[in-house]
């Protein structure tokens, strides 16, 4: 699939806190992530840094990877972390060495970058033994939230791409409108 991305003229939506972290807290993303303070991490699709700013105290360094420039941008007028780098880049084609990250997050984004090549891209970028969290919008949801259903995977279809690209599953939970699964690369 992957569609559209989400539209930075509306960037302010992204800093709700309130809405956002009804459909993940930062403490539930710290637990999905379950970093370590020497580790190295990239939020997928962190937008205006919201939940990069959520993991940065918690690790030695984050790589918050966005393929649009004014997501950055307006990161850049919020305040960036020491030890947060920018990264304009598709998830197909990440510009990290092979098994160089500790863990990898995506927090709402999975529908618009899953695919094959990401996927992959993913499992080369990740250590052995490394984390995959990924919160989405379900297509079993309602759709008042979040992209239309149509643009949104199942909680079937995420875990079988998972598991085709050589991850395992270690927690799911689907959710009215979201999941959340935690994966380890082999």
């Amino acid at each position: 699939m992957g569609y559209h991305t989400f539209d930075a003229g509306r960037a302010d939506k992204l800093e709700d806190a309130q809405q956002r972290y009804r459909s993940l807290s930062a403490e539930e993303l710290r637990w999905a992530l379950s970093p370590d303070s020497d580790e190295t991490v990239a939020d997928l699709g962190s937008g205006t840094g919201f939940y990069t700013d959520d993991i940065a105290p918690d690790v030695d360094h984050v790589y918050a990877v966005d393929i649009q420039d004014a997501m950055h941008d307006y990161y850049r007028e919020k305040g960036v972390p020491d030890n947060v780098d920018l990264v304009t880049s598709g998830v197909d084609d990440l510009p990290f060495d092979t098994s160089s990250l500790d863990g990898v997050f995506s927090t709402m984004t999975y529908h618009e970058f899953a695919s094959d090549g990401a996927l992959n891209e993913v499992a080369r970028v990740l250590k052995s033994g490394g984390t995959f969290a990924i919160a989405d919008w379900a297509a079993s949801g309602s759709g008042s939230n979040g992209p239309p259903v149509d643009e949104r995977f199942s909680a079937g279809e995420a875990t079988d791409a998972l598991r085709q690209h050589g991850f395992t599953i270690e927690f799911e939970a689907v959710r009215p409108e979201t999941f959340l699964f935690v994966a380890s690369a082999e």
